[in-house]
Order: structure tokens, then sequence, then C-alpha cells
């Protein structure tokens, strides 16, 4: 009986610390990138170079209309899974440039810029 005890410990703690240390395959921790936070995309004040403190975090799929941006900022893509980003002329996510990849930032003049679309990979 003792044995059985014995071997039950042992497996209940060979279990748990297979548990402890575990994960998903692609569980990745979570980055901040100047500020930005992992998954997100941003925005960052006139001028701020290097970027620091985005004004912006953008972390939905799809359109994201701007008002009062002017000059040149930082727009960092901090999202992954392939996903990108791009700056648009027209309001709504249309007249798009071409897309930011993942992990990737530009220092673009977003007087022209009506929108950003975050997009699905």
């Amino acid at each position: 009986m003792r044995k059985m005890i014995r071997g039950a410990a042992a497996l209940a703690t060979a279990a748990a610390a297979v548990v402890a240390l575990s994960g998903p395959a692609d569980a990745r921790p979570a980055d901040d990138w100047a500020g930005c936070p992992y998954g997100s995309v941003c925005i960052y004040p006139q001028d701020q170079n290097p970027a620091v403190k985005p004004t912006h975090i953008f972390t939905s799929y799809g359109a994201h209309n701007l008002s009062n941006q002017y000059g040149r900022h930082w727009v960092l893509n901090n999202q992954y899974g392939g996903a990108t980003a791009s700056l648009c002329t027209g309001y709504g996510g249309t007249n798009c440039g071409s897309p930011i990849a993942e992990g990737r930032g530009v220092y673009a003049d977003l007087g022209p810029i009506n929108s950003i679309t975050l997009n699905r990979p």
C-alpha cells in the first residue's frame, strides 16, 4: 500500500511540474515597443524622435479615422501573426498606401493622411 501511495504522489508531482512548465506552443511574452503595447499600432506626437510615448493606440482591426495630425510622426506596427497596418489618404480606410509589416515603423508626414487601417493577416 505504501508503494502505491508513493507512486501516486510522484506521479502527481510530475504532472504538476509538466503543467506548470508548459504553455501554448505559440505563446509569446507581451513586448511593448517604445511604449506601444504588443498587438497594437501606435502613432507618436509630431517630431518625437525617437518614439517614446504614443498619443494614439489602435488595437482593433479595420479603419480608424484621424484628425488634427500634421507633420512627421512615427507610426509603429507592434501587431503579430502577420498583421499589417496602412496609412490612407481617404477617410474610412480608402486610398491606402503600402502596408506596414509587423515589427516595422515608418516616420511619415500625416498631413495628407486621414485614416489608418489595421489589417488581418
